[in-house]
This record gives structure tokens, C-alpha cells and sequence, in this order.
């Protein structure tokens, strides 16, 4: 009898061993009929093939121009991935073959993109791999990261050719501001990433593991291999957890393997490779000065679009070496240029690009004495969001939702998401001082009356002592009779101060709008009037004025 038991035991063991697929046979044999693929699938492709490194530094082999999509059994996908010379391991299986299908049928021109990027931006990656001791192959994570491309920015916030999110980059050491994103840079994120790689590494001892990390974080890796049960067992691998991740992360080790097919294997299915057509030989200079990239360009006489394009982590093309040093990638020749002509770069336009440190609030008395303000009519445009209603937006903007509605000849209360509004708005602009008139002058009597005058200040400063009596009473004879001559002059000034009070009274008034605390007689003396005129001008009788109240001012 116990030998009849002991024999059902066993054949049961070996049914259930044969039911249930080992990791080995599961990583060939899984598929999934719900497959998301990654974002960098969605790129703009003739966006990116505009890019100014494309466009200067490569060309496409045209022997591949006409090719059509050459597919391939499993036997071919399988012997092909498998003679990859990669110490991480490449499995085939539908989902693999899914992705290697998308990048080169329907994704062939994001390849051909990325081909010629990839001459610039691999040899940085692989230098970075290699210094930290890690696989290679990793350097094709980018590929399905960003496209290649610095300035990707994921709908989660990821940035950069390696997609960092701002925690992690921080948390590695990476730089992140209004000025600079080293998540952008391709030699500071490279060197992040291959530190971040090997520490998932040391975490999991599995590079697909270590991959899934990467995309989801451990966390999420440490929830699915406790949900699958593989948490303390060492043959734990990322195809053993397929099911537990999370649906992103799932199509994320097979499109790297697809990565590597891909950008290994693109010309047996008709892909044009990129070739290069002028060497980009770069160096690096540290700069400590505040330098922007148009000094730069127009000094050194290099295009722009280059400098941004070697150095992508600058967001506003401002170096900010005031701060601490940065590093500036040039061509290596204009390396050297840069160098001896610093001085003259910084110099270039530097009031154009220069920062005020100092600043003093210019005060309204001052503003008041120079000038005027007017109240202009501004017409803004806003495009209502999801979730926006016509009392938010009204509020959002100080008008009423009655004259929201009658600008944009809206009926009901409610406006569809997406729709533009016209909205009209009032702002205080300041504005200079008209000239005051000229007044008229006679400056051929005045300078006259002043000769005059020289003239007998001369002949009385003639030694008095000797002249003879008769010569002096002639002197003051003479003397009385210019004395009248300064009569014209005060006519002149008499003039003036009525043609400058005629003037004052064809001015007008300016309008004053009364703050908080103020009284006649302070707004008076800050407008340069008297509390007489304001009252007259206003028809006020006392000194009563209330905040907010509209005053005419006399010029």
C-alpha cells in the first residue's frame, strides 16, 4: 500500500512539474496581448530629422533608400539575437518580436534618426559604461528612454537622454535649475546613469531586474517579486515577475532587447544607416564668467543651433560661471578661440546680457515730477481648461461674467474646454511729460544791457583817486543813464511768466487717484500745487477726500 501511495505522489510531482513552465521555458514562450509601448515611440520623426546635427554632420546611405521591410522568421530573430556579444541576456519571444517589428516597419525613419544621432552620443555613453564596469549594451537605454533625444521630457516630468526624474537626479548629484539641467547634459547624466545602473545591479545581482529598476523603480520591483513569490530565490529574473509589474515596465526589457536588434541588425531589413559626413571632433573649456550663447556666437562666429546642440543642459543659453565654474563644449578648434578671446566674448553686447545687483525702487514723486500716467486698454486671450467655468475666469481677470459673456457674444453660462476668450483689460502705463512751450526772448537787448553794464564797471574802476572832480561828476552823470536800461529785461521776464502761466492753464489735468492715508494737502505738495487749486478744480469745499476717489490735478 505504501508503495502505491508513495508512486501517486511522485507522478503527481511530475505532472505538476511539467504543467507549471520553468523561468527558462517562460521567457521564450510568454506573450501578452495588452502591450504598452514606451513613449519615445510617439516622437516626431521629422521633427527630429530637422535637427541642426543631422542636418550638418550626416547624411543617409542612399543605397538603402528604396528598400522595403524585410521580415524574418523566429529561427533568424532567435540565431541573430543570441550571436549579440552581450554578457546580458537577449531571450526571444512574441513580445521581443512585437517591438523588433515596430522599430522596423513602422518606426523606420525614428531609426534612421537615431542611427545618425547615435554617431555623436554613443561613443559618450559607452566611455561612461565602461569607467563605472558595466555592460556595454546598456547604451542603447537611451534609445528607448528619449529617442536620442536631450530635451525629452516624459508626461511623468523624466528629462534628458536617460530620463531622469528630479528626485533621482538629485539624489545622484546632478545639478537642476532655472539655468541648468544636468539631466540634459550627456556626460553628467551618462555618468549618473551608469552609477544608478550598477548600484540596481548590486541590489537584484540580475541586469533585467536591474532594467525594470530603472524604469519603475525598486520599489515597484520589490512589490512584484514578493507578490510572484520570488523575493528569496536566486533564480529570480524579470521575465519570472512579467505579470506582477506594472504595465508600462513590462514592454520595457523587451524593447531594450529590441533596441540592441535594431541598432545592430538595421541593414538586413533595408534601414538607411547614417553616415557621417564631416568628423565632430569636441573639447570642453571651463568657463567662469557669466556668458551668454549669442556672445559666443557672434565673437567666435559659430552657429548658434551648434553651441545648444553641445550643450543642451544650458535651458536659457546662459552659462552662469559667475556662480561657479561651468563646462562649455565647442568644437575643439574653437576651443582654443574661446581661450584668447574670452575677454572680448564677455565684453560683447555685456549691457545687453548684464545683471543689476543693486536696484532702488524709483518712488512716485519722482515718477509724478517726469511724467504722467494713462490707463490703456489691453485685449488678452485666454483658453479655457478643463474644469474652468466663466465666475473663475472672470475672477482670474477682475471683470464681471456680464461683460465676459457680451465681449465673446456668450448666451449661457457655460463655455466648452478649449474655446479662446476675449477679455479686456485696463493697466496704468506710465508715460513721459509733454515739453512745455518755449517762451519767447530777446537775447540781442539783454546781451546789450549786459555790455552796459560791463562797460561802466570798467571806466568806475579806473583809479578814482586821480580824476578830476568834473570827470567824476560826469561819471555819475553817465552812470544814471543806463540805469534805466534794466526796465526791458524785467518786461522780458514778465512776459515769460505769463506766456509760462498761459501754458500752465491750457495744460489741463491729470487724474489722481487717492491711497490710502492721503490728504489734500500731502497730494498738493507731492504734485507740486496748493490745496486752493485742487479744491477749485475738484469744486471741493472742505478737506473731506476718500480713498479711491478720482482728483483732477492742475498742471
Amino acid at each position: 500500500m505504501k508503495k502505491v501511495v508513495s508512486s501517486i505522489i511522485i507522478a503527481c510531482s511530475a505532472l505538476a512539474m511539467s504543467a507549471a513552465p520553468s523561468i527558462l521555458s517562460l521567457k521564450h514562450s510568454i506573450s501578452d496581448n495588452s502591450i504598452t509601448y514606451p513613449e519615445s515611440f510617439e516622437t516626431d520623426t521629422h521633427k527630429m530629422l530637422q535637427d541642426w546635427y543631422l542636418q550638418n554632420y550626416t547624411v543617409l546611405d542612399t543605397n538603402f533608400g528604396n528598400s522595403q521591410p524585410l521580415n524574418a522568421t523566429d529561427e533568424v530573430y532567435i540565431k541573430r539575437l543570441s550571436t549579440l556579444p552581450t554578457t546580458i541576456e537577449m531571450p526571444y519571444n512574441q513580445i521581443v518580436r512585437s517591438y523588433i517589428n515596430m522599430y522596423t516597419q513602422r518606426k523606420r525613419e525614428l531609426v534612421e534618426a537615431m542611427l545618425g544621432m547615435s554617431l555623436y552620443y554613443m561613443p559618450i555613453f559607452e566611455q561612461a559604461l565602461e569607467r563605472h564596469g558595466v555592460p556595454l549594451e546598456l547604451r542603447y537605454l537611451p534609445v528607448i528612454e528619449s529617442a536620442l533625444n536631450p530635451d525629452a521630457v516624459s508626461k511623468a516630468g523624466a528629462t534628458g537622454l536617460w530620463q531622469f526624474m528630479l528626485p533621482t537626479a538629485r539624489g545622484l548629484g546632478m545639478e537642476i535649475s532655472t539655468l541648468v539641467d544636468e539631466r540634459r547634459d550627456p556626460y553628467a547624466s551618462s555618468e549618473a546613469a551608469a552609477v544608478y545602473l550598477k548600484q540596481l545591479y548590486g541590489m537584484y545581482g540580475d541586469w533585467s531586474l536591474a532594467i525594470a529598476a530603472y524604469n519603475c523603480g525598486p520599489g515597484n520591483v520589490n512589490k512584484a517579486l514578493r507578490r510572484a513569490g520570488m523575493e528569496d530565490k536566486k533564480d529570480k529574473d524579470f521575465w519570472s515577475i512579467y505579470y506582477f509589474l506594472p504595465q508600462e515596465t513590462r514592454g520595457y526589457v523587451p524593447a531594450f532587447i529590441a533596441a540592441n536588434y535594431v541598432m545592430t541588425y538595421y541593414n538586413q531589413h533595408g534601414i538607411s544607416p547614417a553616415l557621417a559626413k564631416r568628423p565632430l571632433i569636441t573639447d570642453s573649456v571651463h568657463v567662469g564668467k557669466r556668458v551668454h550663447f549669442n556672445q559666443i556666437s557672434q565673437v567666435l562666429n559659430i552657429p548658434i543651433e551648434e553651441i545648444r546642440v553641445l550643450n543642451p543642459q544650458y535651458r536659457h543659453d546662459i552659462i552662469p560661471g559667475d556662480v561657479r565654474p561651468y563646462s562649455l563644449v565647442l568644437p575643439s578648434m574653437q576651443v582654443y578661440s574661446y581661450i584668447m578671446s574670452e575677454d572680448s566674448i564677455v565684453g560683447h553686447d555685456a549691457t545687453l546680457y548684464a545683471r543689476r545687483s543693486v536696484v532702488e525702487p524709483t518712488s512716485l514723486d519722482e515718477l509724478d515730477a517726469s511724467g504722467e500716467f494713462t490707463t490703456k486698454l489691453v485685449v488678452k486671450t485666454h483658453k479655457v481648461k478643463r474644469g474652468e467655468t466663466l465666475s473663475g475666469i472672470a475672477k482670474k481677470y477682475g471683470v464681471s461674467v456680464s461683460d465676459l459673456k457680451k465681449w465673446n457674444r456668450l448666451r449661457k453660462n457655460s463655455v466648452p474646454r478649449g474655446r479662446n476668450l476675449k477679455i479686456n483689460t485696463y493697466e496704468r502705463v506710465y508715460v513721459g511729460r509733454k515739453p512745455a512751450p518755449e517762451t519767447e526772448s530777446k537775447p540781442d537787448v539783454v546781451a546789450e544791457n549786459s555790455s552796459n553794464s560791463t562797460d561802466t564797471g570798467a571806466t568806475m574802476a579806473e583809479s578814482p583817486s586821480n580824476a578830476k572832480p568834473e570827470s567824476i561828476a560826469a561819471l555819475s552823470t553817465e552812470k544814471t543813464v543806463p540805469a534805466a536800461a534794466p526796465a526791458a529785461p524785467k518786461k522780458e521776464k514778465s512776459k515769460s511768466k505769463s506766456v509760462a502761466s498761459s501754458s500752465k492753464k491750457k495744460g489741463g489735468f491729470t487724474n489722481h487717484k487717492v491711497r490710502h492715508g492721503e490728504s489734500l494737502y500731502r497730494i498738493a505738495k507731492a504734485k507740486g500745487t496748493t490745496v486752493e487749486a485742487i479744491r477749485k478744480a475738484n469744486g471741493i469745499s472742505g478737506s473731506n477726500i476718500r480713498e479711491g476717489q478720482i482728483l483732477k490735478i492742475p498742471r
